[in-house]
């Protein structure tokens, strides 16, 4: 009898879970950016922020946990209730994080419900505007020569631009002094101020400021020009042969989120991403959305596994960890 009453009582939670899922969603939704305000991540997450509030009928509203290239962003919502109230839009440090850091408090591919991808970010390589080097080649004899005397910006271990920096340094062979800020939106103004030399960041972060001249730019890390910055070279036409390195957002939500609450997450997102608004912004920054077959579940777990196995052995080699 107790048996058949648990039963019934498993029943009856199933079943009022399942009708919560279709009721999805009767309050505001939490967004966790990982990285501060005014940064690459919390742009596109914005962007897409608005057009989703519209097709689930509920505000979607940002919130920037910064700290540790994200992770604590992304503890925080792994360990979140699984109800489709709190999400994660996170970076190409999502896939970096399990072999940067020793004793990571979630698995990055286990503890979340894929949502979909978003979009893939080009990088660029950027100075401040008095920086005297004109073009790469010009670059790297001038870091080789002054490397004591020059720094390097980046958004945090394993953020996408120390990501970046740390390969442009291995490249060239020459190890620089970095300096970490908690996001690109803080690197960007000392970068503006001449506080900082260099750094390596998304053409979310750097487009406008290359098309004001307010900084130098030395190359993008894409096999093709970027279509807003034509006359920026490639880094490997502009002589670092082989530098490829593109940024790529995904979203997420707890492991454990019911698949209805997903799916309808996933529509959201595919219909935000064919937001006209969406697509010139992104186009106006650089990037633009995934097709709609990647902004999808299956496709963000596939490829977070790829990438996670792409940049473990590297970073690894490298012999980059934190605590």
């Amino acid at each position: 009898m107790t048996s058949v009453l648990r039963f019934i009582a498993c029943l009856a939670v199933f079943c009022l879970s399942q009708a919560s899922a279709q009721e999805y969603p009767t309050k505001v939704i939490t967004m966790v950016v990982p990285f501060a305000a005014g940064g690459p991540t919390d742009t596109v997450a914005r962007l897409i922020g608005a057009p989703m509030s519209k097709t689930l009928k509920q505000q979607i509203i940002v919130e920037n946990v910064l700290g540790a290239g994200g992770t604590i962003a992304a503890n925080r919502v792994a360990k979140s209730a699984p109800d489709g109230y709190t999400l994660l839009i996170h970076h190409i440090g999502h896939s970096t994080a399990p072999a940067l850091y020793r004793k990571l408090p979630y698995n990055a591919l286990n503890d979340f419900e894929p949502i979909g991808l978003i979009n893939e970010v080009p990088m660029t390589l950027v100075a401040k505007k008095d920086f005297p080097a004109r073009d790469l080649k010009e670059l790297i004899a001038y870091v080789k020569a002054n490397k004591e005397k020059i720094n390097l910006a980046n958004a945090g271990l394993g953020a996408a631009s120390h990501l970046c920096g740390m390969l442009f340094m291995s490249a060239i062979q020459t190890e620089l002094t970095t300096v970490p800020y908690n996001g690109t939106g803080p690197a960007m103004n000392d970068l503006l101020g001449g506080q900082v030399d260099m750094m390596c960041d998304q053409t979310t972060n750097t487009t406008s400021q290359i098309k004001a001249e307010k900084i130098k730019v030395y190359g993008v890390t894409t096999k093709k020009r970027v279509a807003s910055l034509p006359n920026v070279p490639t880094m490997d036409e502009a002589g670092l042969k082989g530098f490829e390195v593109s940024v790529w957002h995904g979203l997420y939500a707890p492991k454990g989120t019911p698949k209805p609450v997903i799916d309808k997450l996933a529509k959201a997102l595919q219909a935000a991403l064919k937001d006209d608004n969406v697509k010139q912004r992104f186009a106006e920054l650089g990037t633009e959305p995934v097709a709609e077959n990647r902004a999808a579940p299956a496709a963000l777990h596939a490829h977070l596994k790829a990438e996670i196995d792409r940049w473990s052995p590297i970073i690894k080699k490298a012999g980059v960890y934190a605590d």
